[in-house]
């Protein structure tokens, strides 16, 4: 959309604010699908989620393409947004349920990446169809995205099912035949199997394929959990998966790569093709460093990634509104300030692809427990959505009234704040299995000493085998 709207605005004549409003009520549109994913996923499997979100996609990406006025681009908008909202929410819970502990982070990474591998690709699709007549040129843009959508519903019918989703169905049978093929040993089949009929209350005896579900576990009271009696564990997960997703758009990247042609028009790049090709930059330097992200996340772990990528971003804010401060104080052409504006963007989104892009969706679809995860997840991209859809929408309006540095410098306060908030109170996961996560939640800020006495239990604990272990060899 970022490179298509230039095109609409000419070929529509629409207005700023009606061209404000297509670009982020996209986001608000996803919080629809995202919270209608939740019941569909719990309700007829995370696989058949995925379907209806290609299924959904494609029909979206159709009307936008044979779209003859606003109204009709509204429309086609809504579609492709109740579509993307489905898709946001379950691509991580099912690789989160799919994956091992071994290599959560890296898998979980993959909807981030290949997200970002969609944006570049849609940059430069903008570039090859800019050349098409205006009328033409955006609905090619918006309309090929039909064929993601067909790919991603015929590759998801050759996958399996989620295990601990087959599981909650009382389908042990099935789950164990997934788990043994996405486990790195036998014992850790066993183990992912205990612990997943323990948090879906199957006592641990039963292992006939099709097993009873007690009631409660088939989603009855989740919402009730979440919102009207949550336990201390279960509010501080919540404040922290929808606190990262708050600040990743409060950050101001959404508005980077929907409105980066405009950015960089304000920036002093006036050539279409030049603003293109600048976008195109902005995606490929997205993509580049997430890359980075996808193979150290389980190695470093999630805490120092997103503090260094969330301070990294609130300087880059501070220096590409500092560079906008001084071109829209000149009479004339700043060709040092343009650049500084350039290397700021590039940056920006460098940095914030190594830790704010992958880790949100990673540290929110890892630390839900079970019964929750689904509705969990949803209410955490709820927020992501609401928040993008506030930040776009109210872009072109919040320069106008305190200029482009202005907004910018409000960004910058955004991820400041942002850093504080997940130092005091963000727990490290890696290495966790899905279980285990509750336990490093419910002490709030003193999620360290939580932490310690859960190393102290482990240490106590593999002690007392290593010595039963001993005894048995001696006698």
């Amino acid at each position: 959309m970022s490179g298509a709207i230039i095109y609409i605005q000419r070929d529509l004549n629409i207005t700023d604010v009606q061209k404000e409003v297509i670009m982020g009520i996209f986001g608000l549109y996803a919080l629809i699908g995202s919270v209608i994913a939740g019941r569909i996923s719990d309700r007829f499997g995370r696989r058949l989620t995925i379907v209806f979100a290609g299924a959904i996609f494609f029909f979206g990406a159709l009307f936008m393409g044979l779209a003859t006025n606003y109204a009709f681009l509204m429309v086609g908008r809504f579609v492709a947004g109740i579509g993307v909202g489905h898709g946001l929410m379950i691509a991580p819970v099912y690789t989160a349920e799919v994956a091992p502990a071994s290599c959560r982070g890296l898998l979980l990474s993959f909807p981030e990446l290949f997200i970002n591998i969609g944006i570049l690709v849609g940059y430069t699709s903008n570039l090859a169809f800019s050349k098409l007549p205006t009328n033409l040129g955006w609905r090619f843009m918006l309309g090929i995205g039909m064929i993601p959508s067909l790919l991603v519903i015929l590759v998801i019918l050759v996958m399996p099912e989620s295990p601990r989703w087959l599981i909650m169905q009382g389908r042990l049978g099935e789950a164990k035949l997934v788990l043994e093929k996405t486990s790195d040993s036998p014992e850790e089949v066993k183990s992912r199997l205990s612990d997943i009929k323990q948090a879906a209350g199957i006592p641990q005896h039963c292992n006939d394929d099709v097993v009873a579900v007690p009631k409660q576990h088939h989603g009855e009271g989740v919402w009730r959990e979440l919102f009207l009696h949550p336990t201390p564990s279960v509010l501080h997960i919540m404040l922290c998966a929808t606190g990262i997703h708050f600040f990743q758009m409060a950050s101001g990247i959404e508005t980077v790569v929907l409105y980066s042609p405009e950015i960089f028009e304000k920036a002093g790049i006036t050539n279409d093709t030049h603003k293109l090709l600048a976008t195109m930059a902005v995606g490929l330097v997205k993509l580049m460093f997430i890359l980075v992200a996808t193979f150290t996340l389980d190695k470093i772990g999630r805490r120092p990634l997103i503090l260094t990528s969330i301070g990294g971003c609130c300087v880059c804010l501070l220096v590409l509104a500092t560079g906008l401060t001084f071109i829209q104080n000149s009479d004339h052409k700043l060709v040092w300030a343009i650049a500084l504006c350039m290397v700021a963007i590039l940056c920006f989104v460098a940095i914030f692809a190594i830790g704010m892009g992958p880790i949100t969706w990673v540290y929110s679809s890892e630390i839900f427990p079970l019964r929750l995860r689904a509705q969990g997840c949803a209410l955490a991209i709820a927020s992501n959505r609401i928040t993008s859809a506030i930040c776009t929408m109210t872009f072109i309006s919040l320069y106008n009234a305190i200029t482009l540095a202005g907004a910018f410098f409000l960004y910058a306060g955004f991820a400041a704040v942002a850093w504080v908030f997940f130092y005091t109170l963000y727990p490290e996961t890696k290495g966790r299995t899905l279980e285990e996560m509750g336990s490093l939640f419910g002490t709030f800020f003193k999620w360290r000493s939580t932490v310690r006495e859960l190393e102290e239990k482990k240490g106590d604990v593999n002690g007392h085998v290593q010595t039963g272990n001993t005894t048995t060899v001696q006698s």
